[in-house]
């Protein structure tokens, strides 16, 4: 089984996950120019998103699970001003479906707190 299959019915961690993907291949890209600092960074703070989203998943309580997808934010939101850097650098490919995909995510998980918070 894999991951796509056993949590096809959770958007969150689906976009999450493929977007993690996508930013292994970009940084892969990025370490092929030796732009090694920002291609670190992106990996780290753009792999964790996912799992982070995923940890959320066995939250031992509902301000937990808003902790963890807090957290999540704070990635996105590091992974989001890499991009804008490298989007906005003339030595560095563009990046703007990653920018989109990330845009997305933070939607599902701005959303999924304000909703959390009102139960």
């Amino acid at each position: 089984m894999t991951f796509n299959e056993k949590y096809k019915d959770n958007a969150l961690l689906i976009k999450t996950f493929n977007f993690a993907l996508n930013i292994i291949d970009y940084t892969n890209e990025l370490q092929d120019q030796k732009k090694y600092v920002i291609a670190n960074q992106l990996l780290k703070s753009g792999t964790s998103i996912g799992a982070n989203s995923k940890e959320s998943q066995n939250a031992e309580s509902k301000a937990d699970f808003i902790h963890k997808l807090k957290i999540a934010i704070k990635e996105a939101d590091e992974t989001e001003y890499w991009l804008f850097l490298c989007d906005a650098h003339s030595g560095y490919p563009k990046c703007s479906r990653l920018l989109n995909d990330l845009s997305e995510i933070l939607k599902i998980l701005n959303k999924i707190i304000s909703t959390s918070k009102m139960k």
